[in-house]
């Protein structure tokens, strides 16, 4: 593998997109805290660290599969490591592997400290990290990134820090997963014009603009209406209502994708980062309110 300086390896990896893998498991923690369970704070660390491992190897593979199938090109507006010649496409596949590799052992080493259960919620994760470019290629790509990135990981993280499976941790996995999702799904509604250039289908291409701009638009709103109704009906905390103050960037997500989607691919080039932004900030206002309600 040649030599690449550091700034190329940060580039390489995307450590801004690890928040879409960490936050529902810091979440998972903080709820988990909120219902006073007795938490293993070792194996969350863990768990936390492995499940970032198996995201760097969900974009490294994404990227070299991506680029394999001339998905990503110079003209779009996907991963640039390979289309500038920056990495050649082993060293992506190879950091891949690693990363996949690496996330494995911390897999067996929680399976080692926990028991059989976690074995099989991370060979989940690991089959849905190596399958996801065929999902993605035909258009299952947003049902993996919902398992992958919002139920595996908060049933995953409920057992390896407490022994059991608490299914209500799923509360805060689907609003948080549908968020992360439209990170995906805003992209392949901006990328249609190319996704059916390089032959691939998309859930975006199957639903066709207008559509899949108004199913990103669900996927920003439903999650403040979930929080809304389960705080109401006290099966959350009322401290969970904070989350709205995040509510203004959503609206502002739906409406730059719903105005835009026939503007351009460029109208909508950042709305990932947004969609992304609006995760991490979702995210942390539902840990703290999780934190406090324990308290106060």
């Amino acid at each position: 593998m040649a030599k690449h300086p550091f700034k190329e390896w940060v580039i390489a990896v995307r450590p801004w997109s690890f928040p879409a893998s960490a936050m529902p498991i810091i979440v998972t923690l903080a709820f988990l805290f909120w219902t006073e369970a007795q938490i293993n704070w070792l194996n969350g660390a863990l768990t936390l660290v492995g499940m970032i491992l198996f995201h760097i190897a969900g974009n490294t593979w994404s990227d070299y599969f991506d680029f394999k199938k001339k998905v990503d090109a110079e003209d779009t507006f996907g991963a640039k490591t390979l289309t500038t010649g920056m990495f050649q496409p082993e060293e992506i596949r190879k950091i891949a592997i690693v990363s996949l590799v690496l996330g494995v052992i911390c897999g067996i080493t929680l399976v080692a400290l926990t028991g059989l259960p976690l074995l099989w919620i991370g060979l989940a994760g690991a089959a849905c990290t190596l399958l996801y470019p065929a999902m993605k290629f035909n258009a299952l790509g947003d049902l993996d990134i919902l398992i992958t990135f919002a139920f595996l990981p908060t049933i995953g993280t409920s057992y390896a820090v407490t022994g059991a499976i608490d299914w209500s941790v799923l509360l805060i996995a689907l609003p948080i997963g549908l968020i992360t999702d439209g990170i995906l799904h805003c992209n392949n509604t901006r990328d249609m014009v190319t996704d059916k250039r390089a032959g691939i289908t998309t859930m975006a291409m199957k639903l066709g603009p207008a559509s899949a701009a108004k199913l990103y638009a669900f996927e920003m709103i439903f999650p403040f209406v979930w929080v809304a109704l389960c705080s109401i009906a006290g099966i959350l905390p009322l401290h969970t209502v904070i989350v709205f103050m995040t509510i203004p960037i959503a609206l502002g997500c739906a409406k730059t994708l719903l105005n835009g989607y026939n503007d351009g691919p460029e109208m909508t080039a950042d709305l990932d980062v947004r969609t992304a932004n609006l995760q991490l900030l979702f995210s942390v206002l539902l840990s703290v309110a999780f934190i406090a309600a324990r308290f106060i």
